[in-house]
């Protein structure tokens, strides 16, 4: 777990339910750190539904290992955002994972503990959807590390209220802090959330192909969210 040691701030996406965006926050608000110029890290823990290599149109990658590590696999030349998922180590896209708990939770912690991220400044985890084996996982060894806390990602529909609520429940026992919810998709601005994010049928598209959408509405939203990321750092004593 010494690898994460050079990683300044670790922020864990959440979602009570699936199809609520919550990859998609991930890619965007790991594409705007990056637009502030910090150095940024993607780690996709979402076992059996990897889709962030596709987003960032790196199906076909393979993971390289280093003296240090796996090395991540990176989107720009720079190296600025580094991306690591299940997604690289299968032979094909389809390839189902049908893991038991024990496998998962080894996979995670291999993840965790072996991936080298050459000071990170930001670590974007992006969960499956709900609370299981494998966001408790993510939660026992990254306690130790003190993370900045959790990102949950909801939707305006009634039937989310709940899973908002379960996701708090699963924070406050797990001891992680939330630095805000976001609700996706959403046609009005509430200012007790974190932020809203509006409808976006060009970066829906786009991020079907892997192609990288700077749409002004939800790029606006998510900048926003960087912005105050990157405040909270400040504020710290």
């Amino acid at each position: 777990m010494e690898r994460l040691q050079s990683v300044h701030h670790v922020i864990v996406i959440l979602s009570g339910k699936g199809g609520v965006g919550k990859s998609t926050v991930a890619v965007q608000l790991a594409l705007a750190l990056r637009a502030q110029g910090r150095k940024v890290g993607l780690l996709d823990v979402d076992l059996c539904g990897p889709s962030i290599p596709h987003m960032f149109k790196l199906d076909g990658q393979s993971v390289h290992q280093c003296p240090e590590g796996w090395l991540p696999v990176y989107v720009d030349k720079e190296q600025k955002l580094g991306v690591m998922s299940i997604g690289f180590l299968l032979e094909n896209n389809d390839d189902a994972i049908i893991w038991r708990g024990p496998k998962k939770t080894a996979m995670i912690k291999q993840f965790l503990s072996d991936v080298h991220w050459q000071n990170t400044e930001y670590l974007i985890i992006d969960t499956p959807p709900g609370t299981s084996d494998e966001h408790i996982t993510v939660m026992e060894n990254l306690r130790a590390f003190n993370p900045d806390g959790a990102i949950l990602v909801t939707t305006p529909q009634a039937v989310a209220v709940g899973d908002v609520r379960r996701e708090l429940t699963f924070c406050r026992k797990t001891g992680i802090p939330v630095i805000g919810i976001i609700e996706n998709m959403s046609g009005y601005q509430v200012p007790s959330l974190f932020r809203c994010i509006p409808i976006d049928l060009q970066l829906s598209q786009g991020l079907e192909i892997g192609k990288e959408v700077s749409s002004a509405p939800v790029m606006d939203a998510i900048q926003e969210v960087a912005k105050r990321l990157i405040m909270l750092d400040k504020d710290l004593p």
